[in-house]
């Protein structure tokens, strides 16, 4: 018998360019876009996440590097972290700071960073957003920002079990989320954060928080 494919293993495998798709617990297929996140920011990341950072910048499952590789390009310090050695080597492949590191880890620099970025769909890590903004609020200075991509009005707050197809084979179930604009208000404050603007760009949206005062 083969051992169980394990979520890190896949994001690894995936990212080497193999062919993979997302599959969620109802069967709905969807390509994982690894071509983009290994590609130059386009305008829209640039609008979105890279411009809007102007100091220390921690980039939360940084996949192949694409944000901080731009950011540190701008001489702004970045950092990546990521669950899965092969972005972590292409991040670093690109000339920018990364670390192996779940979120949920020490991180160097808890409590001074200025900005964390949740692209490409990141606020789903682990399947409960509120947790996920709490621990990030943590590492961030004091009026620090969180920049996270959120899904477009109308789709709620979506938690499912995921799994990844990579070249055929399926890892194993994990735990995911999804928060349009319509819900991240809420998930905000749960997490003891308030949404101070929301931004459009490409068909992309994202959300700014800051952590809320006592």
């Amino acid at each position: 018998m083969s051992l169980a494919f394990d979520p890190v293993s896949a994001y690894d495998a995936a990212f080497t360019g193999k062919i993979t798709h997302v599959v969620d617990d109802v069967g709905g297929i969807e390509p994982f876009d690894v071509a983009m996140w290994s590609s130059e920011p386009d305008w829209v990341d640039r609008e979105l996440f890279i411009d809007p950072c102007d100091a220390e910048t921690i980039d939360i499952g940084c996949g192949p590097g694409r944000l901080v590789g731009a950011l540190a390009a701008r001489r702004i310090f970045a950092m990546g972290i990521d669950v899965s050695k092969e972005a972590v080597r292409q991040t670093r492949d690109r000339g920018a700071l990364a670390l192996l590191r779940d979120v949920y880890a020490t991180i160097p620099g808890e409590g001074r960073w200025s900005f964390a970025l949740l692209a490409d769909g990141n606020l789903g890590i682990g399947g409960d957003p509120v947790r996920l903004l709490a621990r990030v609020g943590d590492v961030l200075v004091p009026g620090g920002q969180v920049i996270a991509e959120v899904a477009d009005r109308g789709a709620g707050l979506v938690h499912e079990r995921r799994r990844l197809r990579v070249d055929g084979r399926l890892s194993v179930p994990f735990d995911w989320a999804v928060v349009g604009l319509d819900a991240i208000a809420g998930v905000a404050a749960a997490a003891g954060m308030r949404v101070v603007s929301t931004q459009t760009a490409g068909g992309r949206h994202t959300a700014t928080m800051v952590r809320t005062l006592p």
